[in-house]
């Protein structure tokens, strides 16, 4: 369906088949892996999977740099961050054009997505001078206590297809000017985002001065997340995916007594209340549930609108769905894409046919479009009588399900009324319903918003979720400890050895 020829830039003009891992230098013994676009199913390149030995070698490698690299201070940690940030903004265009091709999402979100490498990059040169402990008072006297932060070590970053560069960075980011070294487990069906990502890594080392290793690479299956996982040379281990593989690292890692950083499945959901501004909710949902073709962990998948304006909702809605540019995602005008891969779409057909049965009612008939290519399907929109099993399953694909209500706290009870607890929103003018909302009995997810979408997190804001989510947080706030072990120190200036809770032993 797309007659432009796909190439990679000049910037990254690599031997594919022989790069697939870095650790320093580039390599790869293993398999070959090819990637194939959704826009029109090419291979654009097949690349070289890392072999036990490679694995081996990175993970050594990546041991020394870290010996070296937590002893630069901070700050100049921060300048090879900066300079990161600089080459991805100098590579924006090529590097969002190169995400759309891989993983098929518009290229507006594509170059929001390499935004976000960039803005983590800036928060993190900023907190390169603010790793800040404390000085806490001691009960003893001439006693002083306090609490630092020290490097953790090597940092396991397993990322997924649907945001393929971003993820890593707000882990490599934050891992690098905390002292860390990240060894990188792309999604094997984007192989080229991170070959192209890692390339631009190794040259601002290079130019900084910095080990390249602090930034590896290992291109490879669910081989290699599992050997990640079971390291014990690796302190933490940060993945993104669904609840079932985060079980799988989380029971690896924590058997050896390891951390996890886990970020896992949504079922994101607006309520809609009657003094509701639709307008603002019809765009949000719409966006929330079509953006990225719905293979968003915040995706809105559920809306829970109020028996008073659900008819006029839905009209919009309808609207709105039936207005769906659906097509090539390098064109401009496009505002949905394909999904990742023909094994989506069956999913996502199967849910809407599941949802019939179940008693749903198709307002907007979602479906393939082979037409246009085997990954291209329309959005659902289906109204449901009640929050059945499939509505409370995270099915990743653009199916959004309709529910109404009568009481707020009816609402709420449905909110929270699945295994996964990541992004949640609610349309409404009305104060005591907002407060309630974000209070401490109303809504159980990681992010609560009000008057805005499930969707479009900023860099700012730990980002995460509770339940089968996983509970980790990533990207701002004070998200950066998760990298950095903590540190409490009993400084004693007095000539005495006076105990704690004044314990006195017998002379």
């Amino acid at each position: 369906m797309n007659d432009a020829a796909f190439s990679l830039p000049t910037r990254w003009r690599f031997d594919a088949e022989n790069a697939g891992v870095f650790c320093g230098e580039w390599r790869g013994d293993g398999p070959l892996l090819s990637s194939h676009s959704p826009i029109d199913g090419r291979t654009l390149a097949a690349v070289r999977t890392a072999s036990a030995a490679d694995y081996e070698a990175t993970l050594a490698r990546a041991v020394v740099a870290f010996a070296r690299w937590r002893t630069v201070p901070a700050p100049v940690r921060g300048e090879t961050v900066r300079q990161l940030g600089l080459a991805l903004r100098e590579a924006k265009a090529d590097l969002a054009r190169l995400v759309t091709w891989e993983m098929g999402k518009i290229l507006a979100e594509s170059l929001g997505e390499v935004q976000e490498m960039i803005d983590i990059c800036d928060f993190a040169v900023g907190l390169s001078r603010q790793l800040h402990g404390l000085t806490i008072a001691s009960e003893r006297p001439g006693h002083r206590l306090q609490e630092q932060w020290h490097p953790l070590g090597p940092v396991a970053v397993i990322t997924a297809f649907n945001f393929p560069v971003a993820v890593w960075a707000w882990n490599a980011a934050l891992a690098c000017v905390c002292g860390d070294v990240t060894i990188w487990k792309p999604s094997e069906k984007t192989p080229l985002c991170a070959l192209a990502v890692t390339q631009l890594a190794e040259r601002v080392c290079r130019a900084t001065g910095a080990d390249p290793a602090i930034f590896s690479l290992l291109v490879g299956g669910p081989e290699i997340g599992q050997r990640l996982a079971d390291d014990a040379r690796i302190p933490l281990v940060s993945a993104t995916g669904s609840c079932r593989m985060g079980r799988l690292v989380g029971e690896s890692v924590h058997r050896r007594l390891g951390r996890t950083l886990l970020e896992l499945g949504g079922n994101g959901a607006v309520i809609v209340a009657p003094s509701a501004d639709l307008d603002l909710a019809t765009r949000a949902i719409f966006f929330g549930a079509i953006g990225t073709a719905g293979q968003r962990c915040t995706s809105t998948r559920r809306v829970i609108a109020h028996r008073a304006v659900e008819p006029e909702l839905e009209r919009r809605l309808r609207a709105a769905y039936q207005s769906l540019r659906l097509g090539n995602p390098l064109e401009p005008k496009t505002l949905m894409g394909p999904l990742v891969d023909p094994q989506a779409v069956e999913i996502f057909q199967s849910a809407v046919v599941r949802a019939q049965k179940e008693g749903g009612e198709i307002l907007a008939p979602g479906g393939p479009r082979p037409e246009l290519g085997a990954c291209y399907a329309l959005p659902a929109l289906v109204r449901m009588p009640a929050q059945t099993d499939l509505v409370r399953e995270e099915t990743f694909a653009p199916l959004l399900y309709l529910l109404t209500y009568d009481d707020f706290a009816e609402a709420l009870a449905w909110h929270n009324d699945v295994p996964q607890g990541l992004s949640s929103a609610i349309f409404t003018n009305d104060y005591r319903e907002a407060e309630e909302f974000i209070s401490a009995t109303g809504s159980d997810c990681g992010l609560a918003n009000v008057n805005a979408g499930t969707s479009g997190a900023e860099i700012g804001g730990a980002f995460g979720g509770e339940k089968a989510t996983g509970g980790g947080r990533e990207s701002g706030s004070d998200a950066w400890k998760n990298y950095m072990r903590r540190q409490t120190n009993t400084l004693n200036f007095s000539r005495a050895l006076p105990l704690a809770q004044g314990i006195k032993f017998p002379v």
